[in-house]
């Protein structure tokens, strides 16, 4: 009988979540409202503050002021890499290569970094019509003032895995650092300039291995660090590899059926007990922060449940659960913290394509810093998903006080209704 209720329960939320009419989560967004290129001063772009259904506007240099002193902010302190290489076939072809992510000799990001003289990644193929499965390519580069032949080939063509293979005894980051540049958005619709390396980075970019920015995280800067320290208000970091798969479209009718791409994430134990110790103040800075922290409270799940103590969240696995299931925030996160400890580990690497929309209830996060994002995207799910339809009210009060949008644009501090300070 059990068995027979939760099976219509589960048939009962898939028709609501399909039903979910992508059309209404889409807003007018002209060109000229896309900011091509960054402020100035990271910390002076435009902030507004949603707060229990009410707006403010300010500058971001006062986040500190919206901000309770028990906040604990968590950061993505990925690091965008060169990700984007271009090569020349002797018929004068140019195929374009966008690094995605690491299959061979090992699938774990930050140490792909370190790989030296051959690796095989998962890639992005521009022109592939051209570039066929047994042709190789090849280049002649500088590395830290040594010559370096590069050859590229498939690995599976099909799948659209690549082999490259070098001569000299440098590291991959070393290689792409030289080889490559960084990849923009698509959307910005321009060219990849000097100036770019370093604002499509966060101040405190660490781990190389992203082929985009956690964007919300381009307005802090060391003055807006020293007013948090100031006020006791604590930060702590992950790393999620932010793929190409975040500026992925839904293209499909039914949004479950989006393809979510699986990102790696690496979670400390010192951030768990951060955690736990603010369980019911934490902030993340960005959707990818957020989409990191609720896949966190997942892998709690698992762990709670024994289920598995691999860390891997499929994409609709929060759906649909019974409250009286699952352990609280702070029931989860402990099991990951007892993990840990029985098994002496000070990081966990995963995998995880949740996907967040309306409907999902949050476990960790009370509020999110983000910026404004792209019309009838994952991302605009997740926001309306956090504020409900006041996700409307909130862009069009953007648009309307020329707000500047997408990566490079303004930020907003929203808070979940009822919990809001």
């Amino acid at each position: 009988m059990e068995g027979k209720m939760a099976a219509e329960e589960h048939a009962s939320w898939r028709k609501e979540a399909e039903a979910i009419d992508l059309e209404s989560y889409t807003y007018d967004l002209p060109d000229d409202r896309i900011a091509k290129y960054p402020m100035e001063v990271r910390d002076q772009s435009k902030l507004m503050v949603y707060r229990n259904g009410t707006i403010s506007h300010l500058h971001f240099a006062d986040i500190t002021s919206q901000l309770p002193a028990d906040t604990l902010l968590v950061f993505n302190d990925t690091k965008v890499i060169p990700a984007r290489a271009h090569f020349r076939k002797e018929t004068g072809a140019v195929i374009e290569l966008l690094l995605l992510h690491p299959e061979l000799p090992t699938r774990v990001i930050n140490d792909a970094m370190l790989v030296k003289h051959s690796c095989v990644w998962e890639c992005m193929i521009g022109n592939k019509k051209r570039w066929k499965a047994a042709d190789a390519l090849s280049n002649v580069i500088q590395v830290n003032g040594e010559e370096v032949h590069l050859q590229v080939s498939y690995h599976d063509y099909e799948h659209n895995l690549v082999r490259l293979t070098w001569d000299a005894d440098v590291t991959f980051l070393e290689l792409v650092k030289a080889l490559g540049e960084i990849p923009l958005p698509p959307y910005l619709n321009r060219n990849t300039e000097e100036p770019d390396k370093e604002t499509y980075q966060t101040v405190y970019a660490y781990h190389d291995g992203a082929v985009a920015a956690p964007t919300a995280g381009l307005h802090f800067t060391p003055r807006v660090f020293d007013a948090l320290e100031q006020k006791g208000i604590r930060r702590s970091f992950l790393t999620l590899h932010v793929g190409a798969g975040t500026f992925q479209p839904i293209k499909v009718e039914k949004v479950t059926e989006h393809r979510m791409h699986s990102e790696q994430v690496v979670f400390t134990r010192s951030l768990v007990s951060d955690l736990l110790q603010s369980v019911e103040h934490i902030v993340p800075v960005g959707t990818t922060s957020l989409r990191s922290l609720e896949s966190l409270y997942w892998y709690g799940v698992k762990l709670f449940k024994k289920e598995t103590t691999d860390f891997n969240i499929e994409k609709l696995y929060p759906y649909p659960w019974k409250e009286a299931e699952l352990p609280s925030a702070t029931e989860s996160l402990q099991a990951i913290a007892d993990h840990m400890d029985a098994a002496g580990l000070r990081e966990i690497v995963g995998e995880t394509e949740i996907f967040i929309f309306p409907g999902y209830r949050f476990r960790l996060c009370r509020g999110i810093i983000t910026n404004y994002h792209q019309p009838g995207s994952t991302l605009i799910l997740l926001v309306a998903a956090f504020v409900g339809n006041d996700w409307k009210s909130i862009y069009s009060e953007a648009l309307a006080n020329n707000y500047r949008f997408l990566s490079y644009g303004d930020s907003s501090l929203l808070w979940l209704n009822g919990v809001a300070p």
